[in-house]
């Protein structure tokens, strides 16, 4: 199996405009949750999300005829996809086109308000004739691939395009996905990642029909994301994109790239319990973790930091703890366990690439980012969340969770790309 690098990094998301921004955002421990502007929320339930400000669509794809075919989080993924590219140095344009892929987890598009009363309007006043009036681009702005192929388009990948619907484990499965195909030698390079922006309208109501978000913050939006808080009541919609480069290690280090860190071990399990809810005993989560350090050939003593899934809603968060400690045993309680989303708000099919970030920084600097609103310890969950301020500590090796409606679990475990897989961990100092 060959060994697979992470050269490049592009963010959009709700605490920073690239992938730099957003890790010192997570470090500091600044939220990115706020009042919404994409529609008028005042008389909804929710009226806060985790948002995405000051991102100039143009300055991405100047082309207006080709930007109009690109949804609101296809225009982040590409503006992600750019930035990792260009992260990711000089050389790997030599690479034959056909061995570079792409893999991207994104949310199927949906129709606005608006769209639905004028087609309501256009069907009851002239039959399926006037449907014709809509006008073709705006189908594409619907469709997952588009996005996808887009990004596929920036790196001039003509080899696999893998476009992933998995939810809130999207991205993880993009990732997973891709570090497959380079470990097989299908691909030496592959940009995968995630995007998504469910912060329109049907997204505020079908969630909060579901009671998954939270409605008890519009007031203090900073405050709303409440990853394993005794208050937790739900988590925060959210909105951006991730993007990495991965690459086939020895074309890495052969053209003097930089490297972030290493893909170690990747697990994708289901629960096949509940659409909605986590298995009360860890479930498919522990086999997802299990799989992933088996993979890695580490003792899972070498893990020193999870990026937990840590969504803020009461089942969720129990699980992924009981899940934790199944999986790590007595080192659970030795682990940083700390959740992003507590910041950026849920980003759903974009979630576990803020998690690849966290994980990638943690590792670089020996520093773990907060758990930011952890201001009342649940008694039931007894692990070290670090509750609201960034820590020092080494950094051997990280895990990345990512669970999603539907029951489906990914995990991965990263580390510094100093050691072969498996090589016996150096002691933290």
């Amino acid at each position: 199996m060959r060994r697979v690098a992470i050269t490049g990094l592009g963010a959009v998301t709700p605490v920073g405009l690239d992938a730099p921004a957003t890790w010192a955002a997570l470090a500091a421990g600044r939220s990115g949750v706020r009042e919404l502007e994409t529609f008028d929320a005042r008389t909804f339930p929710v009226r806060i999300a985790g948002q995405v400000t000051g991102f100039v669509p143009e300055r991405v794809l100047p082309d207006a005829r080709e930007r109009r075919h690109l949804s609101r989080a296809a225009l982040f993924a590409l503006a992600a996809a750019h930035e990792a590219l260009r992260d990711a140095g000089e050389g790997w344009q030599d690479i034959d086109p056909y061995r570079r892929g792409t893999a991207v987890g994104g949310t199927v598009g949906r129709p606005g308000l608006q769209e639905l009363v004028d087609m309501s309007h256009l069907m009851e006043t002239t039959g399926h004739r006037g449907m014709a009036r809509q006008a073709p681009a705006d189908v594409l702005l619907r469709d997952q691939n588009v996005g996808a192929a887009a990004v596929a388009r920036a790196g001039g990948c003509q080899g696999p395009l893998i476009s992933v619907s998995t939810a809130c484990a999207g991205s993880a499965h993009a990732i997973g996905e891709a570090y497959r195909r380079i470990q097989d030698g299908e691909c030496r390079l592959m940009v995968a990642g995630g995007f998504d922006a469910l912060t329109t309208w049907m997204d505020v109501v079908g969630f909060s029909l579901l009671g998954a978000v939270t409605d008890r913050w519009n007031h203090a939006p900073h405050r709303a994301s409440r990853p394993f808080d005794a208050q937790r009541s739900g988590f925060v919609l959210g909105e951006g994109a991730v993007m990495a480069v991965l690459e086939d290690w020895d074309t890495a280090r052969a053209r003097g790239a930089r490297v972030h860190g290493e893909l170690l071990g990747y697990g994708s399990t289901l629960n096949a319990y509940r659409i909605t809810d986590s298995p009360p005993d860890g479930g498919g989560a522990i086999g997802a973790m299990q799989d992933a350090l088996a993979e890695s050939g580490l003792d899972p003593s070498a893990v020193d930091y999870v990026a937990a899934h840590g969504t803020g809603t009461p089942g969720n968060d129990a699980s992924e703890t009981l899940a934790i400690k199944k999986v790590f045993g007595t080192h659970a309680h030795a682990l940083s366990v700390s959740s992003p989303k507590s910041m950026t708000g849920h980003l759903t099919s974009a979630a576990a690439g803020v998690n690849l970030l966290a994980a990638l920084g943690a590792l670089r600097e020996g520093l773990v980012p907060p758990t930011v609103n952890l201001d009342h310890p649940d008694p039931r969950l007894d692990l070290d969340y670090v509750p609201n301020a960034a820590r020092r500590r080494p950094v051997r090796a990280a895990l990345v969770n990512a669970f999603a409606f539907g029951g489906t679990n990914a995990s991965f475990v990263v580390g510094p790309g100093d050691a072969l897989p498996g090589a016996p961990a150096t002691p933290s100092s």
